[in-house]
């Protein structure tokens, strides 16, 4: 599977965006996936994971309630609305694809995208 992740880019703080993350090679619909990000000198760290069927999601606390993971299979893509943006996610954003869903660790992902960065500016 091969993932394309777009739509980043320099937003005001309260500001929104939408990335999104295009798969081709096999169908997306097989798989779980997650979005993670890596700030400047730190580690990646896990944002949202949505279920292949789009049934399930979950959040780490530090975006729920302002962030939306969602998927349509049809168009093989992945979206991450992020909505109420704050300095703190700026961050280089990555889309990656597992096998089975319910995992916040990246080991447990087998592909991943290029990333896309996001900005805040306070």
């Amino acid at each position: 599977v091969q993932l394309q992740a777009s739509g980043g880019g320099l937003v005001q703080a309260g500001g929104s965006l939408r990335l999104s993350c295009a798969a081709s090679g096999r169908t997306l619909g097989s798989y779980a996936m997650g979005w993670f990000r890596q700030a400047p000198g730190k580690e990646r760290e896990f944002v949202t994971a949505i279920s292949s069927s789009g049934g399930s999601t979950y959040y780490t606390d530090l975006v729920k309630g302002r962030f939306t993971i969602s998927r349509d299979n049809a168009k093989n893509t992945v979206y991450l609305q992020m909505n109420s943006l704050k300095p703190e996610d700026t961050a280089v954003y990555y889309c990656a694809a597992a096998r089975s869903y319910g995992s916040a660790l990246s080991r447990q992902y087998d592909y991943w995208g290029q990333g896309t960065q996001v900005t805040v500016s306070s």
